[in-house]
């Protein structure tokens, strides 16, 4: 027994290095492309501010960290909150919060829709929902502009229609930035939802009726508990990315509505800061990181409450 037990242990020796040695070059991609820019990004954010950009390499200093969300009077160095920077940070969080709301609304009976079809038709439903990937995220953001200015498509069918008498302003205002996100981000809302319900027994939503379920009753109770998992993941990809735009609120915010992207190029670019740049990119993914702790595990309390 014990020669037998030894070499089963030596066979899952063997198995173990052999799936370290296949995921080794994954995994050095991942160290040198990810974790390593990582760390040079942390490391810029205690550094001292460099007299034209860049930062003086192995002079440390915490300015890049204070200055995140404290500012300091460059005549009596008077330590005050910095407005500015905290009214982007609420700004960014809300806006992201409200796109991946909206899109859940938009994209849930879109996915639901969907996987209803036939199955002969749902390669085409599926296809008509990934063709705005085929273009351009610039391009797509200048469409939406085209959409939504004063001399645009809606505000023109709006007076058209005689339902207003002058151009409501929509661009180059926080609207039009969550607008332009939910534009650039609902497909990625309908395909994990889509994922989820592909798979999802009908037969349930049948037993639920002929148990004189109603409709909302069985959204709530059996549909909803199913394809949380793709709620879960719809929701990641459209706030990580929402709250890190850049493209978005560039142009439809016009540069006076910025979001935290904006702010973290203008310290790397015309701000020469790069320490506060730096800085405000980690900070950036540890709001990620911890909103996505919480709703996952708000999300997997919530499961198991209906199981």
């Amino acid at each position: 027994m014990s020669s037998a037990s030894e070499i089963l242990a030596a066979a899952q020796r063997k198995e173990v290095r052999g799936r370290w040695l296949l995921s080794a070059p994954a995994l050095i991609v991942v160290l040198c492309a990810a974790i390593g820019p990582l760390f040079v990004v942390l490391l810029y954010s205690f550094m001292a501010k460099g007299d034209y950009g860049d930062v003086k390499m192995w002079q440390f200093s915490s300015e890049g960290w204070f200055s995140v969300f404290l500012n300091r009077d460059i005549f009596d160095d008077t330590v005050t909150l910095a407005d500015a920077h905290l009214t982007i940070f609420w700004r960014s969080v809300k806006l992201s919060f409200i796109t991946v709301v909206l899109a859940l609304l938009f994209g849930f009976p879109t996915a639901y829709f969907i996987a209803t079809r036939p199955e002969r038709t749902r390669d085409v439903w599926l296809f008509l929902i990934t063709i705005p990937f085929w273009t351009n995220l610039l391009i797509r953001t200048f469409a939406m502009m085209e959409v939504i200015r004063n001399e645009g498509i809606l505000n023109s069918a709006l007076i058209g229609l005689g339902l207003i008498n002058e151009p409501i302003q929509i661009l180059y205002t926080d609207t039009a930035i969550m607008l332009g996100m939910l534009y650039v981000y609902l497909p990625l809302m309908v395909l994990p939802l889509y994922a989820s319900m592909e798979k999802l027994d009908f037969r349930l939503v049948e037993a639920a009726y002929d148990l004189y379920a109603t409709r909302l009753k069985v959204l709530w109770r059996v549909i909803i508990p199913l394809v949380k998992p793709g709620i879960i993941a719809g929701s990641i990809l459209v706030f990580i990315p929402s709250l890190g735009a850049y493209v978005t609120p560039r142009v439809l915010g016009g540069g006076k509505n910025m979001m935290l992207g904006n702010l973290i190029e203008l310290q790397f670019g015309q701000g020469r800061n790069w320490p506060l740049g730096a800085a405000l990119s980690i900070t950036l993914m540890a709001i990620v990181m911890v909103a996505m702790l919480v709703y996952v595990r708000q999300a997997l309390k919530g499961g198991n409450a209906h199981g």
